[in-house]
């Protein structure tokens, strides 16, 4: 899951170079959406649907608005002016977002090596961009990579809750939630930016995006939250970073110099670290 998502931002850097941001990232997900409606078919998904209370509604919404219509639409915006590597390592802060927000919202605590492994992540972070230069960086596309940061950072709380236990449909909850999010794309990137003619190129990476990046990863993403805590399901995530990087550097030649492949390593080693899970032994009496 996580390197077919990393392969998403090398195609979405080619294919802004033909299609506008926010188009763009209503097409992946409105056909997405679409490739999925047949499950609401089924009937286990259709009674799932039917059956969620208001409270399951509110998260829903909650989820098609924020990791859907603002975070996506805000990260084709950033891509659009930010190199995949530089967004990728500053959406590597969600992790330690979720952690502080879980502890208070969903009463998830950190253990202490997951403190550690989010300690060592940030170290990564600041390795990467010290002495914090961003020349030949776009403001607006670090401004929009925020925007990003902060809708992830609520789409995975919200995600977990709704998910938590197993309770619900992931199916259910990817088909509605897509929708939603995917529709708003829709409604605002037509009337802010219209529909470009598209090529044979364009539409060939939209078709992969949304039909494998998108349709499976997000229900197989919805799968791991039953299991996975947000901090946990955050840092995974995270270790796109390292993937992203290589795929840049093969197909959009961005380079990193010695400083910035040491930070590379730690993030990527945080993330390793923070999803070690000790196990306390309970003594047999």
């Amino acid at each position: 899951m996580v390197i077919i998502w990393s392969t998403s931002w090398i195609l979405i850097k080619i294919g802004l170079r033909d299609i506008p941001p926010l188009t763009f990232a209503a097409l992946r997900y409105f056909l997405a959406f679409l490739f999925l409606l047949p499950f609401a078919f089924n009937r286990n998904v259709r009674v799932q649907i039917r059956d969620f209370t208001r409270s399951d509604w509110w998260l829903v919404i909650l989820m098609g608005t924020f990791p859907y219509f603002i975070a996506q639409g805000a990260q084709f915006i950033s891509l659009d002016y930010l190199p995949a590597t530089t967004l990728s390592l500053l959406l590597n802060l969600t992790s330690i977002l979720v952690t502080v927000s879980a502890i208070f919202l969903i009463k998830e605590f950190p253990t202490r090596l997951q403190v550690l492994g989010v300690v060592i992540n940030l170290a990564g972070i600041f390795i990467f961009f010290f002495p914090f230069s961003f020349k030949g960086n776009s403001s607006l596309g670090f401004l929009f990579g925020i925007i990003c940061l902060i809708a992830n950072t609520i789409g995975t709380l919200v995600g977990r809750k709704i998910n938590h236990q197993g309770r619900v449909n992931p199916i259910a909850v990817t088909l509605v939630a897509m929708g939603i999010g995917s529709i708003l794309m829709m409604v605002g990137g037509l009337l802010w930016q219209g529909l470009p003619k598209l090529s044979t190129q364009s539409l060939i990476i939209i078709l992969i995006l949304a039909l494998v990046n998108t349709a499976f990863t997000f229900v197989l993403w919805n799968y791991t939250l039953q299991t996975l805590t947000a901090v946990e399901s955050s840092i995974i995530n995270g270790t796109m970073l390292v993937f992203i990087t290589i795929f840049s550097w093969i197909f959009l030649n961005e380079t990193q110099n010695i400083q910035g492949i040491i930070g590379l390593i730690l993030a990527f080693a945080g993330a390793i670290v923070v999803n070690f899970r000790i196990e306390r032994k309970v003594p047999i009496i």
